[in-house]
């Protein structure tokens, strides 16, 4: 049987050893798992678009309603343009700026950029031309991405979130050019998220543990995610 080495942080590792984890049959589950959900989100971004949210949601399992919603107005407007191409990062982040309540509209004004701000680009990107509604390459790539994000950080979802990561990280997409041009790039969207969802898990350890101080920070976090529509972890 192939061997892949997994290596842990060393407090992670000594843990694993006290507890006398089996190791072997949790990662090869976590793995299936993972290879499941990237093979899925391959298989749908390269089959035609269904406009109709309820086939989106059975397409893109385990997508937030928030983003299915994002996709299908990135959906509508590729449809609606004057030369009907793919489904561009551009058209993935007007759909994520329309949608309008998601948690990626609050990370990107903590990262000091007002979604108003940007207009997402109207460009062409490469694709399948073959006269059907499809993602461009790089959109395939940021969708991907996004999934990839929701795994690593541990998340059974995909949610608006991992999409700003993903488009801020794949390189080719317009979209990735404009975020980046804000100083959005992938690492930061990273951090970004990690540190909004890692300040609601103590905010809620607060509220559990005894009343909150309206004034504190960790109230004051709850108010500006509204404890982060439940995680996005509402999914069709």
């Amino acid at each position: 049987m192939p061997k892949i080495n997994v290596y842990l942080p060393d407090d992670l590792a000594e843990a694993v050893r006290d507890t006398g984890l089996p190791v072997s049959p949790i990662c090869q589950r976590a793995l299936e798992q993972a290879v499941r959900r990237i093979t899925t989100i391959r298989q749908a971004v390269l089959t035609d678009l269904d406009l109709d949210p309820d086939r989106l949601t059975e397409q893109l399992p385990s997508f937030t309603a928030r983003l299915v919603t994002a996709i299908t107005l990135a959906a509508d407007r590729a449809a609606g343009s004057a030369t009907t191409g793919p489904v561009t990062t551009g058209d993935l982040l007007h759909g994520m700026l329309a949608e309008g309540h998601n948690l990626s509209l609050r990370l990107l004004t903590a990262m000091d950029v007002a979604p108003s701000s940007l207009t997402a680009p109207a460009t062409s990107e490469p694709s399948v031309t073959d006269g059907t509604l499809r993602f461009s390459d790089p959109a395939a790539v940021a969708l991907e991405l996004a999934v990839g994000e929701a795994i690593g950080l541990g998340h059974n979802y995909v949610g608006c979130e991992h999409l700003l990561i993903g488009l801020a990280a794949e390189p080719d997409g317009a979209a990735g050019a404009l975020l980046r041009s804000r100083a959005v790039d992938g690492k930061s969207a990273r951090r970004t998220v990690a540190a909004a969802l890692e300040g609601y898990a103590h905010l809620r350890a607060a509220n559990t543990n005894g009343p909150n101080d309206a004034n504190s920070p960790a109230a004051l976090l709850a108010s500006i995610l509204e404890r982060l529509d439940a995680l996005e972890s509402k999914v069709n």
